[in-house]
């Protein structure tokens, strides 16, 4: 699987900096991810649906460490190159 374009719409709205939409394989796009700022750094958060217990469940989100590695990395360098910045990628949050 290959990610073949990454966009980032900053957004600077207190914790949530941007919006991130990504293709895969330039046939699956992925849209509303959230780029979010804890204290440790950004952190890339998967679509979700709010439930009837207001609780959220990822509508898709990576099945395996390695896959949501890959995606974290590339959408914060997208949100780096968009913004200027020089954020870092949060570690295990």
């Amino acid at each position: 699987m290959e990610i073949t374009e990454v966009k980032v719409y900053p957004a600077n709205e207190g914790k949530l900096k941007a919006y991130a939409t990504m293709v895969f394989d330039n046939c699956f796009i992925v849209r509303d991810m959230k780029i979010i700022k804890s204290d440790k750094g950004l952190f890339v958060s998967m679509p979700s649906r709010r439930k009837k217990d207001g609780s959220f469940k990822d509508i898709v989100h990576p099945l395996n460490s390695e896959t949501r590695k890959m995606i974290e990395e590339r959408v914060i360098l997208e949100y780096n190159n968009t913004t200027g910045e020089n954020a870092v990628l949060a570690e295990s949050i």
